[in-house]
């Protein structure tokens, strides 16, 4: 009778149990439901955004799209609202300039309207993307627009020949794939991202903020101007972990805000994990700039893999953008048949911003005259780099170990770099760097020749070997 009094205990536990499960799953809204048809023909922008708003009604919830190819254009998540995109389901961006609003974001490191990106939240809390589907930006439309089919044409063709290169990113308006402003317990996870048209994650203003498992191949059919992996920029409490990368410029990049704006502004980038992450094509496995207006501090970056990445940890020293960048401890890097392991282009980034014609400020758009704003007084304007640490580097198949150039006015110091193993053409160059401590560098460098050394107050050179003299 014990026995049987137990077991109807245990049972009923068990019962209660699931029955408590149930009740604390969110309830699933099916975009179907609403009108979305996966025939990668129908624009299903309104009835997907119907269920996201259901879900939202209803105090949060899981919507799911039909399996197939959705088309869409911006679509915006709310508070407590998963769009979950399971395997075999594609979420693919319309080729319709109009189907992306512009709204308050920034680019580039300045304020300005911008078209909303495929996925967008704007001011919300815990946001998810999550599943085992694909979204697919279908970019080639937009890089036709800033450079055309033959990577000669396009906007930027178009103002070059009139002096505006510095102005053409900001104004040939391309979607981002991932949006999340100003949210708090914001994650992406699990989806594979294809074609962005322009940035592909930006996590803008979060906190608390998860990129997990995310694959990104954006190379794909051409390449895309500033088709960024993920950039975090002005967040904190962020963590990168377990993605995979190819895409047509920074893999991951660390931003805080552009010259005066970004000086106004004053947000930093901070607290920010990476880890267990491969890059693959790429112009910057790891990215520090360079907009560094709003500092960037705290960052750990662990167990990275760069496989042909153009470069592998890249610091971009820009001017006028300001800022400290600081406390950055970076370890078990491994890289395969990467160009430059290590660079660091101190003032390469300036533009000058003449205006052709004749005209005056008054006669442009705002963002014209926000990029022209002049930084005062201009000591502000000189970025810092100091306590970085750099450990556990191997690199094989490299052009040159270091492509290093500090800013001669506040050279990047208190550098640490310890036990990197490096097989290159050249061991390159260290220029304009002050207080770094090498321990345990070795570069191996088929041409036999010393790092050359210039303007390096306080810095051993590192040791090189030549593999032919063994």
């Amino acid at each position: 009778m014990w026995i049987r009094r137990a077991q109807i205990g245990v049972c009923g536990g068990i019962i209660l149990c699931a029955l408590m499960c149930a009740a604390a799953q969110p309830p699933v809204f099916e975009a179907a439901a609403y009108g979305a048809r996966p025939d990668g023909l129908t624009v299903s922008t309104a009835a997907i955004q119907q269920a996201l708003d259901a879900a939202s009604a209803a105090g949060g919830g899981v919507v799911t799209l039909p399996r197939g190819t959705n088309v869409a254009g911006a679509l915006f998540l709310k508070s407590n609202v998963e769009l979950r995109l399971d395997a075999g389901v594609t979420l693919r961006a319309v080729r319709d300039e109009a189907a992306y609003p512009l709204i308050p974001s920034r680019v580039a490191g300045i304020e300005m309207p911008w078209p909303a990106a495929l996925v967008t939240a704007v001011g919300q809390r815990n946001v998810r993307l999550t599943g085992a589907g694909v979204l697919d930006g279908d970019g080639a439309y937009w890089w036709a627009k800033y450079w055309g089919d033959d990577r000669k044409g396009g906007l930027r063709s178009d103002y070059e020949r009139c002096g505006l290169r510095w102005a053409v990113d900001f104004d040939c308006k391309r979607p981002s794939m991932v949006l999340f402003k100003d949210c708090e317990e914001a994650t992406v996870s699990g989806v594979t991202i294809l074609r962005s048209p322009f940035w592909t994650v930006h996590l803008l203003y979060c906190t608390r903020a998860t990129v997990d498992g995310v694959t990104i191949r954006n190379n794909i059919g051409g390449y895309g101007p500033s088709s960024d992996g993920i950039d975090v920029d002005s967040s904190r409490d962020v963590l990168i972990q377990r993605c995979d990368i190819s895409c047509y410029d920074d893999n991951i990049c660390l931003k805080s805000g552009r010259d005066a704006d970004g000086l106004r502004v004053n947000r930093p980038t901070e607290r920010v994990v990476i880890r267990d992450c491969v890059t693959r094509e790429g112009h910057g496995m790891f990215t520090l700039g360079s907009e560094t207006s709003g500092g960037i501090r705290n960052v750990e970056v662990s167990n990275i893999r760069a496989l042909g990445t153009r470069t592998g940890l890249r610091f971009k020293l820009a001017l006028p953008r300001g800022g400290v960048v600081e406390d950055i401890r970076i370890r078990d890097i491994v890289m395969e048949d990467v160009r430059n392991p290590f660079a660091v282009s101190g003032g390469g980034m300036v533009y000058a911003y003449p205006l052709p014609g004749g005209l005056r400020p008054d006669e442009v758009p705002e963002h014209w005259r926000t990029l022209m704003r002049k930084v005062e007084p201009p000591e502000r304007g000189i970025p810092e780099y100091r306590n970085i640490t750099i450990s556990n580097v191997t690199a094989t198949g490299a052009e040159r170990a270091f492509d290093v150039r500090g800013l001669p006015e506040r050279p990047p110091h208190a550098f640490l770099l310890e036990n990197w193993a490096v097989k290159a053409r050249s061991a390159g160059a260290l220029r304009h760097v002050e207080g770094w401590t090498l321990r345990g560098v070795t570069v191996e460098a088929e041409d036999g020749k010393p790092c050359q050394m210039e303007d390096c107050r306080d810095v051993a050179a590192p040791r090189v070997t030549c593999p032919s003299a063994r």
